[in-house]
């Protein structure tokens, strides 16, 4: 019963650290947020933080995770009205990248991610992306909708020309300019894939 409590504790303070980070990098960014103000914020110490996250770095991580992943959830639900497959897919991308306008994805996966865990392709949470995007383009391939196109890089090109495009948007002296050409281009691109017009 002990090992159960203990348990629950180590994972209620490990809500408590991603919640506390992520409105800590979402306000300050990444660098200039302090570990002693945010663990103190939740009424925990240094020590909870290097327990359950290894280092800032390995909390950062943790809080990219949890919002790339509602990020992909939201661009799902988002596209469910779209009609087809072919327009699901492309309403998901295009969904992706007008979240690079939001403050707290901006800041917090689109810029401080890369500048401090690296290479975005390389996350957890876009591995996940690129599985169910994988899984779409193959169907998708056996219907005959998208031309007979080997499914592994069609999946990886439009995840990433998806990624790139929100990266670019955050990235932006203009985000709200830079957004229309983004997603125009990105659905100029995508359409090339498609084996007939709908």
């Amino acid at each position: 019963m002990a090992i159960k409590g203990r348990a629950e504790t180590m994972e209620a303070n490990r809500v408590k650290l991603i919640s506390a980070a992520r409105k800590a990098f979402a306000d300050k960014g990444f660098a200039a947020a302090s570990m002693d103000d945010l663990t103190a914020s939740v009424g925990l110490t240094r020590g909870a933080l290097y327990h359950n996250f290894g280092d800032k770095t390995g909390l950062l991580a943790a809080v990219v995770a949890q919002i790339d992943g509602e990020m992909a959830g939201r661009a799902k639900e988002m596209a469910q009205s779209a009609g087809d497959d072919w327009a699901r897919l492309l309403s998901e991308g295009v969904a992706y990248i007008q979240m690079a306008l939001d403050p707290e994805v901006q800041r917090i996966v689109l810029l401080d991610g890369p500048a401090f865990l690296g290479d975005p392709s390389r996350w957890p949470s876009q591995n996940a992306c690129l599985d169910a995007t994988r899984s779409a383009v193959a169907e998708m391939v056996s219907k005959g909708i998208l031309k007979p196109v080997d499914v592994e890089a069609a999946a990886r090109l439009l995840n990433g020309a998806a990624l790139n495009a929100a990266l670019w948007v955050a990235a932006s002296e203009d985000p709200v300019v830079t957004l229309p050409k983004a997603i125009d281009a990105f659905q100029l691109l995508v359409s090339g894939l498609l084996a007939r017009r709908p």
